[in-house]
């Protein structure tokens, strides 16, 4: 699978120990990227001048060039990296399907030589733009199909594989989208989504078109089942003449050989981006809820220590909830005092002589019953 980076940065990392030792060493490194891209580089002491490097890695295409290995315009590509410093060893080592040898005493000194250094680190990624710009460029009108070509099936890992379609006035790549999780399922929908809105827009005019359906295109129709059998839909692509002149067509082929990473890299993103405001407004809501209590109970602490000092004249500082009972105290015995009796002189004998109640005498008697 390909990445953002073109250089491959463990690769880099020993071709600069190897180019910045003080004396000659033997290295004898396997390097390994993304499950199926593998790195070997050799250097000897014996010929401290040169160092070896052989690469494989899956072919986009399953067809011809899988049985007679790179391509001569594959070659050529790689050959262009650095003249005076990569050379291609035929036959290449066995299991692999290219050997260099790295010219060590030709790589320039100063900032020069980091730049070298990086565009060799580059192999990978220039085989892979490589091999798709040969197939943009040799499909021809001999393997059309109702009016257009057959679908170029192109896989550069298991699980994450496109198709380029070429038509008489624009190429079209059809990516399935296919996720493990259902919550990546979620958020690449309503980012493809989104990512069709905005390549719609008139800002976005110079921009290849881009269209997601749920539905393999029509373009497709024939392809083996388990190709076109997907939970994140189809994303499709219309690439214009304009899109691949000059320049602009190392950029595209790049793009899409990085469109799947960078599906998944806005995934994962989002996912970490969530959980964290998530988390951050837990730990919020917990402070809220938890605040108040542990601000009445260092309070109280303080009541109870400054109570065991024998220190006089000193204010001691009361929790919120005992000073409201305090005041609430005062208030409810002032209240208590307005309800007491009010004392008059002379009303006690206007009370006994006119509000006294009189007493009634019945002629019946009673007889407590045992």
């Amino acid at each position: 699978m390909a990445c953002f980076e073109r250089a491959s940065p463990s690769l880099k990392k020993i071709l600069l120990q190897l180019y910045r030792a003080d004396k000659p060493i033997e290295i004898d490194h396997h390097l390994h990227e993304f499950g199926s891209v593998e790195y070997h580089v050799q250097s000897s002491p014996s010929d401290p001048q040169h160092a070896y490097l052989s690469i494989s890695t899956p072919l986009l295409s399953q067809g011809d060039l899988l049985s007679y290995g790179l391509s001569h315009y594959s070659m050529e590509m790689v050959k262009a990296i650095s003249l005076d410093v990569v050379e291609i060893v035929q036959p290449a080592k066995e299991g692999y399907q290219l050997t260099l040898r790295l010219n060590l005493s030709k790589i320039p000194r100063g900032k020069d030589s980091m730049k070298v250094i990086s565009e060799i680190s580059t192999v990978q990624a220039t085989i892979l733009s490589s091999q798709l710009k040969e197939m943009l460029w040799t499909v021809n009108s001999e393997d059309t199909f109702q009016g257009m070509c057959k679908p170029i099936k192109l896989v550069y890992h298991p699980r994450e594989t496109f198709y380029v379609i070429k038509q008489p006035l624009k190429i079209a790549a059809v990516f399935p989208m296919r996720f493990k999780e259902h919550s990546d399922v979620i958020i690449a929908t309503a980012f493809l989504q989104e990512l069709t809105d905005v390549g719609s827009s008139k800002k976005w005019a110079k921009v290849p078109p881009c269209c997601w359906a749920p539905i393999p295109p029509p373009e497709l129709r024939g392809e083996p089942f388990e190709d076109l059998s997907t939970n994140g839909g189809f994303v499709t692509f219309d690439i214009y003449p304009r899109h691949i002149e000059g320049k602009r067509l190392d950029k595209t082929v790049w793009s899409l050989l990085n469109f799947y990473a960078y599906v998944k890299y806005h995934v994962k993103c989002t996912k970490g981006f969530t959980q964290r405001r998530m988390r951050k407004r837990l730990e919020s809501l917990v402070e809220t809820l938890q605040g108040p209590n542990i601000g009445e109970d260092e309070q109280t602490e303080k009541v109870q220590g400054n109570a065991r000092c024998s220190c006089v004249g000193k204010s001691v500082r009361l929790p919120k909830f005992k000073m409201l009972k305090r005041k609430y105290g005062d208030f409810t015995r002032k209240i208590k005092k307005l309800r007491f009796r009010i004392k008059i002189h002379g009303f006690r004998r206007f009370r006994q002589r006119w509000l006294t109640i009189p007493k009634f005498s019945s002629s019946m008697g009673y007889t407590k019953l045992d």
